[in-house]
């Protein structure tokens, strides 16, 4: 009598379709491969563009804590001194010299200062020295969110950050962070700071000279000096001052004072 078992496969014949071990395992790895990937998508999401938000939103009501530059300078040895005060407590002869300064066209432009932009990429590719065409928004997102140090991928969030801000804050919360954070010397961060370091006063006290000194030496505030100005700086200053004239009787300021 034959034995009685389970019937072998013909030879030549394959498993049923479903029943291949190796496709399952392929198949477990693709799925592990596309959860990873939606993984990936979700923190890349949520880094770029959801905690961005928040932090913007946050920043709307509370003083920015210590930035990238404050923290690189602690460790160089220049310390710290920041004392926030709110944008009324700032003298207006500061807030028409930096706008003098640095973006003539702070109230007029949405972060971004095209024209500014075309004559610096002009100067650059005639060998001129070098020049930036960054407006006060995009400076203050550098300065509050980012690190001090030029690459792509700094100036591509900058431009993102700068956009938050334009939407979420406006131009007078802008300016008030801005010179709540700008370095004014070693271990020197604000206008309250600079003041009291520079001419031991207030901001709120500023003259128009003082005001033009210190917006003088922004570019470089390690190295010029405000209180004690080279030639330099004191001819930079006058030119600030005859700028920020204009800036006074064309109303480039409206939108802060």
């Amino acid at each position: 009598m034959a034995r009685q078992g389970a019937a072998k496969p013909a030879k030549g014949s394959r498993p049923p379709k479903g029943s291949r071990p190796g496709k399952a395992k392929r198949g477990r790895r693709g799925g592990a491969f596309g959860r990873l990937v939606r993984a990936v998508l979700a923190a890349a999401i949520i880094v770029l563009f959801v905690g961005p938000v928040i932090t913007v939103a946050i920043y709307r009501f509370v003083p920015p804590p210590l930035t990238v530059l404050m923290i690189e300078r602690l460790f160089e040895g220049h310390g710290l001194d920041r004392r926030w005060v709110p944008l009324r407590q700032i003298s207006p002869n500061l807030v028409r010299a930096l706008i003098a300064a640095e973006d003539a066209r702070f109230c007029e432009h949405h972060g971004f200062d095209v024209s500014a932009i075309q004559k610096a990429m002009a100067a650059n590719d005639a060998g001129k020295k070098l020049r930036g065409g960054s407006t006060i928004s995009q400076q203050t997102a550098k300065n509050v969110f980012l690190w001090p140090h030029r690459d792509w991928v700094r100036k591509g969030l900058e431009a993102w950050f700068t956009v938050l801000i334009e939407v979420g804050w406006g131009k007078e919360r802008i300016m008030e962070v801005y010179l709540n954070t700008i370095e004014w010397g070693p271990g020197v961060y604000g206008a309250e700071a600079a003041a009291q370091a520079n001419f031991h006063i207030h901001a709120r006290d500023l003259t128009a000279a003082q005001a033009d000194r210190l917006a003088a030496i922004v570019p470089k505030p390690l190295a010029w000096k405000a209180a004690r100005p080279g030639p330099y700086v004191q001819r930079r200053s006058g030119r600030i001052e005859r700028n920020a004239g204009v800036v006074r009787r064309q109303g480039l300021t409206d939108c802060v004072l």
